[in-house]
């Protein structure tokens, strides 16, 4: 029920075909759930903020607005989209799929560490956990929708 509802307004907001959005939206509520499924507000040990724990110098390559916004969903979900969809291009104009793994591991370890081969142990296992719980939201949008 509010999994599906979630998900068909992420589809909206987000836009374009179903069939990229749906995988858009879920990965990126599997990277939320990891960073702060609570929605903290207060700063990460680096100074991440928001739902989906943004530095301050990317969400700057996304936006110009204050980084304080980072903390309201409206705009981390738009700088969210936006950071996903650069790396789905960097990661193919270099030769790699853009999978649920390989963002997640370019989302937690940065893009160069990613396509390097030289993302941390805990970066790949970043990546499988966000893998996981995309593949359980994606089931369960599945079977909702049945």
């Amino acid at each position: 029920g509010a999994l599906l509802l979630a998900t068909m307004l992420a589809v909206s907001a987000f836009g374009a075909s179903r069939a990229f959005a749906l995988p858009r939206a879920v990965t990126l509520e599997a990277i939320h759930q990891i960073e702060n499924p609570h929605d903290v507000t207060r700063p990460g040990p680096r100074g991440e903020l928001g739902a989906y724990q943004f530095r301050a110098m990317t969400w700057a390559q996304h936006s110009r607005r204050p980084f304080a916004d980072a903390l309201d969903r409206r705009w981390s979900d738009e700088v969210a989209v936006r950071h996903y969809d650069w790396l789905c291009e960097r990661l193919m104009r270099n030769g790699l799929e853009p999978s649920v793994y390989n963002l997640a591991l370019a989302w937690n370890a940065g893009l160069s560490a990613a396509l390097r081969g030289r993302a941390p142990r805990r970066s790949h296992d970043y990546a499988l956990r966000v893998g996981n719980i995309a593949g359980d939201l994606h089931q369960g949008t599945l079977l909702a929708a049945k």
